[in-house]
């Protein structure tokens, strides 16, 4: 099972503290999005969990907490992005996040740490030249510290009848201006000894050097088990792609432990926020005692599916030699 921590919320600035109590407990309950009545429940145990991706702005709280997570393979998405308290209210000044970054990257190591340059968006303020000189800028400061970068840009969608166009004052992004910036960030990344790819994009950039990016990647976690992952247990399949996310999303499955309207970094282009009085509401809501991030399970009204141990093909993998079609551990 691969945990992801979490698309919807900046789990390691403002949730760290429950999510060890979740470590320490053994399980975590997630509320479906859909149907909020439904509770399931996830085992773990690190004999269950084949890999951890956390994403973060700003992992600061985490930097002295993660001997907590010595028995678990993982690595972080890390957001740095150019834009000022215009467009990202709730976060500290960019030049101390580098140094954080560079933190974090010295306890893991580089190949632990993807740095996310996402979403780009051009506006009068946050031109194609301010962004290149900001990439580069930014880039100079983290060589050695990372060996990847992962970009998108930005794309339209609706907070109700609110348009995230006029939230940050844009008109998208054409494909020339894509094909651009893409070229000449390849080209300082390639400067900087980093590979780039891309988030959820159709654009083809192969030409660049630039790959469809798997943000939830089996294929890192592999490697850092030294054995393969596998959806069957009597012989070898990739881990499948998670069907709930987008269509240009190459993620694989994942189990996502977060909520929406719990994150204070305040991202005018944030999907997972949808009103100040939603965030307000849920985010008062969160208890580090807590099963669920957000609230609490209520037995008269909630129905827990309780996972553990159930063999679910979202719960659970099988690992393989490297080396052969051999099971070497079934979970």
């Amino acid at each position: 099972m691969i945990i992801s921590a979490s698309r919807r919320t900046d789990i390691p600035k403002f949730h760290s503290d429950w999510l060890l109590n979740r470590f320490s407990e053994g399980f975590v309950d997630v509320r479906n999005p859909l149907f909020p009545s439904q509770v399931s429940r996830y085992n773990l145990n690190p004999t269950i969990v084949d890999g951890i991706v956390f994403w973060t702005k700003d992992p600061s709280p985490m930097l002295g907490k993660l001997g907590h997570f010595s028995e678990y393979n993982y690595y972080f998405q890390f957001s740095l992005t150019p834009y000022g308290r215009d467009i990202e209210s709730g976060l500290p000044d960019k030049h101390g996040l580098i140094k954080v970054f560079q933190q974090l990257s010295d306890i893991i190591g580089p190949s632990r740490i993807n740095w996310r340059f996402d979403p780009i968006l051009l506006n009068g303020k946050y031109s194609i030249d301010y962004q290149l000189r900001a990439f580069r800028a930014i880039a100079n400061e983290l060589k050695g510290f990372t060996t990847n970068v992962t970009i998108s840009f930005i794309d339209e969608y609706k907070f109700g009848s609110k348009s995230v166009y006029d939230t940050v004052s844009t008109n998208g992004i054409d494909v020339i201006q894509q094909n651009y910036l893409a070229e000449r960030i390849a080209n300082i990344a390639g400067e900087n000894e980093m590979t780039v790819d891309t988030c959820a994009e159709a654009v083809d950039l192969d030409r660049f050097g630039i790959k469809h990016a798997r943000c939830v990647d089996s294929r890192i976690f592999e490697k850092l088990a030294g054995c393969k992952l596998s959806r069957l247990k009597t012989r070898y399949e990739e881990l499948g792609k998670d069907k709930a996310q987008r269509k240009e999303c190459h993620c694989i499955d994942s189990i996502d432990i977060g909520w929406p309207n719990t994150c204070e970094n305040g991202c005018r282009y944030c999907y997972a926020t949808t009103s100040d009085d939603e965030l307000k509401r849920c985010f008062s809501a969160c208890d580090p005692t807590s099963t669920l991030l957000c609230g609490a399970v209520d037995p008269s009204r909630d129905k827990i599916k309780d996972h553990r141990g159930t063999g679910d093909s979202r719960d659970r993998s099988y690992r393989f030699n490297p080396f052969s079609e051999q099971l070497t551990l079934g979970i």
